[in-house]
């Protein structure tokens, strides 16, 4: 039914009353009304005249019983339909998937059949589905990430360590401990992402947490000297200095 919002005007003509004085009593019009304003008892409306109104109206003994129809949009805290003692909670929802009838448009096109219970041939029913790849990749990042980018769940993030070597192009102690930690992961089926940009530590810092690699460690001449090397987890933000002997078997643990 196509609906649209009465003016003054017109409410005055068909009413006889402005608007919040009108009401269903009386009126030689259709009247319908939505699931919840149908159960309603002893209601107050307005009488169709200026600043006037009806107390204890009801359905069926002051006028006809309405038609009734789904109208008003469902809220939070709306009485379930099905279960009248339970109230609806809405919560978003994230698409990733369809599913498709396709009735038999496919299956007589190519001449897809089968026997029904009468064994007479039939062309099939169809229907597929299917799951957005994308749409699953969308739907993570929604579901984790905070103010810094994203924390990707370990099982669909692009790598599972990142290495940010401070220095890699000018000190061989950061390039060559770097690289030998990135060939003990990869040894263990761990990915990794060696940031070998000459960047600001900062600038990589903050673009490695943009990308939300679950683990990230520091490589540089400072923690060298003293025997360590910085780990930190992208999802929680604990940061612990790791032994540079210990350091790629105590990330392997953590993958």
């Amino acid at each position: 039914i196509p609906i649209r919002m009465a003016s003054s005007s017109a409410i005055e003509r068909l009413c006889g009353a402005e608007p919040g004085s009108i009401g269903p009593v009386g009126l030689d019009i259709r009247i319908i009304a939505d699931q919840d304003a149908a159960m309603m008892a002893d209601f107050v409306c307005g009488a169709n005249q200026n600043d006037k109104h009806l107390a204890n109206v009801n359905w069926g003994r002051d006028l006809p019983e309405p038609e009734v129809m789904d109208l008003r949009k469902a809220v939070d805290g709306d009485p379930c339909p099905t279960a009248p003692e339970s109230t609806i909670t809405i919560r978003r929802g994230i698409e990733v998937g369809h599913i498709f009838q396709l009735g038999t448009k496919y299956s007589e096109s190519l001449d897809a059949n089968c026997l029904d219970e009468t064994g007479r041939s039939q062309p099939m029913f169809m229907g597929c589905y299917g799951i957005g790849v994308t749409r699953v990749v969308a739907a993570a990042i929604e579901q984790n990430h905070d103010e810094n980018g994203i924390t990707w769940p370990r099982a669909i993030a692009p790598f599972d360590v990142c290495i940010v070597p401070i220095g890699y192009h000018k000190s061989e102690d950061v390039r060559r401990t770097s690289d030998q930690i990135a060939s003990t992961l990869a040894a263990h089926d761990i990915e990794v992402l060696i940031d070998d940009r000459n960047e600001r530590p900062g600038v990589m810092f903050a673009e490695m947490d943009l990308l939300g690699i679950p683990h990230r460690l520091v490589v540089g001449d400072r923690g060298l000297k003293n025997g360590v090397l910085e780990y930190r987890d992208r999802r929680t933000g604990e940061s612990r200095d790791l032994p540079v002997a210990e350091a790629a078997s105590m990330i392997a643990k953590l993958c």
